[in-house]
């Protein structure tokens, strides 16, 4: 298996001022090993990463966005989702 036929990796990166990881991008690689070492000298040249994940691309799924209406519609139907009777201080204005 040459480089051309190495499957895509998605990278996630943690930098050391968040608690999450944040998309930075894709590569090419033989497998998960070195995609984790060449995020690492792609993504992370000034040491700013504390985590890295790497997920081959073909198991990331996503919902459509032409879909979004659709699947965030049910949403609206559960009340409880929103502070709508709850009795709340009058000092409180950023509700």
């Amino acid at each position: 298996m040459g480089s051309a036929d190495w499957p895509l990796w998605e990278v996630f990166i943690r930098s050391k001022q968040g608690l999450d990881h944040k998309h930075v991008g894709s590569l090419h690689a033989a497998d998960a090993q070195m995609a984790i070492e060449n995020a690492r000298d792609v993504y992370t040249r000034r040491q700013e990463g504390v985590s890295i994940w790497v997920v081959e691309s073909k198991h990331v799924h996503a919902s459509n966005p032409d879909e979004a209406e659709s699947l965030y519609d049910p949403a609206n139907d559960k009340i409880y989702r929103h502070p709508t009777f709850y009795n709340l201080p009058d000092e409180l204005t950023h509700m």
